[in-house]
């Protein structure tokens, strides 16, 4: 059973709530030139459309400051209103000063405490870039990465470390400067005038035991929300499977507001990625619904035919393709259940359990596939159309289970 969520103190971002009662909040990052309005803009509506309920963009030039309120405005013109934030490293201060259009039209600005400057010029450039929050009334995810690490704060507790008694280890202290990097931070933006209720804090590493760490320590420690994400997961299934272990443990243990999977897309692949893998995490842990969950038997030596896989890819895709559909028409149609199972020995027992399932033949099996709604036998599907007609199934069971949303 999921752990009872952290408290936290509730930030607005746009009109998406972050900590507090509301849900954990998916957030996703765009690939593109910024500076190109019109590939930004399809991306970012191209993610949100996916389910994505935060976009970040990249903020690194003048050109990439001067496009954002114009892919603001594109994507408000083609009905999209999801919040989007500008990340900014290194000369932030300077492009939100000399773009306060940009200023105005992000809905959070992400600050890496890192690499706002160094020495002398750290403190001033920071403070520029609260300002700029306090006065645009614009939040701030204060996103510290240890691949950015503040290197004075860090050479300073290493010094202290060394001089005590039983120091610490070194990976020990590189956690504790992350936390205190993060919690400082936030204690000088407030004291900069940025109320405690427009901060949100991430502290992203590459390590799935040290972020568990990390996070734990930061949990305990104040009452920010706080944004979750292994940063460099990697690619492809490693990324997926460290993602999930790390941000699984956190959000289990009830810590953690709004998630991140920080996927390395392969060449040409579908950035959507990322946010279809954080909300399965969400939805496998029982914390969110985004889709009807399609239940599929891993198949066996029963199971020699490809038919049932093919069938449980095309009922997926048909579940997502039609979502949005049905998430505007119906009510509650997220939490369905549809069980597609290769051969007898499960396949009737779990359609039963799935709001509508199929129990497809196996190898030497009568071919008859029975269909089961709401765990009674509604129909016994034959012949050469049998996933065009389950589709129509559960087209029609939907219609019929989930009541219409009012226009």
């Amino acid at each position: 059973m999921t752990a009872a969520r952290r408290s936290t103190v509730q930030v607005r971002i746009g009109g998406v709530a972050v900590g507090g009662a509301a849900p954990v909040v998916v957030q996703s990052m765009t690939n593109t030139d910024t500076a190109d309005v019109e590939a930004t803009a399809r991306q970012v509506r191209e993610l949100a459309d996916a389910g994505s309920e935060l976009v970040r963009v990249t903020v690194n030039t003048d050109e990439a400051a001067a496009a954002v309120p114009h892919i603001r405005d594109r994507l408000r013109s083609e009905g999209c209103d999801v919040p989007i934030v500008g990340d900014f490293h290194f000369n932030g201060h300077k492009l939100l000063a000399a773009h306060p259009a940009c200023a105005e039209a992000l809905a959070k600005y992400r600050i890496n405490p890192g690499n706002v400057g160094r020495g002398s010029k750290r403190d001033p450039q920071f403070a520029a870039m609260v300002e700029t929050a306090c006065r645009y009334r614009k939040p701030v995810r204060i996103g510290v990465n240890w691949g950015s690490l503040d290197q004075d704060l860090l050479t300073r507790m290493m010094d202290e470390n060394s001089r005590l008694a039983a120091p610490l280890d070194a990976l020990e202290v590189l956690r504790e400067a992350t936390v205190v990097s993060a919690l400082a931070s936030a204690a000088r933006a407030e004291e900069l005038g940025l109320p405690h209720d427009a901060i949100v804090i991430s502290a992203k590493v590459s390590g799935v035991q040290d972020l568990v760490a990390i996070y734990r320590t930061l949990a305990a420690r104040c009452d920010y929300p706080l944004h979750l994400g292994l940063t460099e997961a990697g690619m492809g299934a490693k990324g997926i499977v460290s993602s999930t272990a790390a941000l699984a443990i956190l959000l289990q243990e009830g810590i953690g507001d709004t998630i991140r999977v920080s996927l390395t897309p392969e060449p040409g692949g579908d950035r959507r990625q990322e946010v279809r893998v954080a909300q399965e995490i969400l939805q496998s842990l029982g914390l969110r619904a985004f889709l009807p969950r399609v239940v599929a038997c891993p198949g066996c030596g029963r199971t020699t035919s490809s038919y049932f896989q093919e069938l449980a890819q095309r009922i997926q895709e048909h579940v997502r393709e039609r979502m949005p559909a049905w998430r505007r028409d119906y009510e509650g149609a997220e939490n369905m259940t549809v069980a597609v199972m290769g051969c007898v020995v499960n396949g009737p027992g779990e359609s039963k359990h799935a709001n509508i399932g199929i129990s497809l033949p196996g190898t030497g099996e009568r071919p008859v596939a029975p269909v089961y709604e709401d765990g009674e036998k509604t129909v016994t599907l034959k012949g050469e159309r049998i996933a065009e007609e389950f589709q129509e199934l559960v087209e029609r069971y939907v219609a019929r289970r989930y009541a219409r949303r009012e226009a």
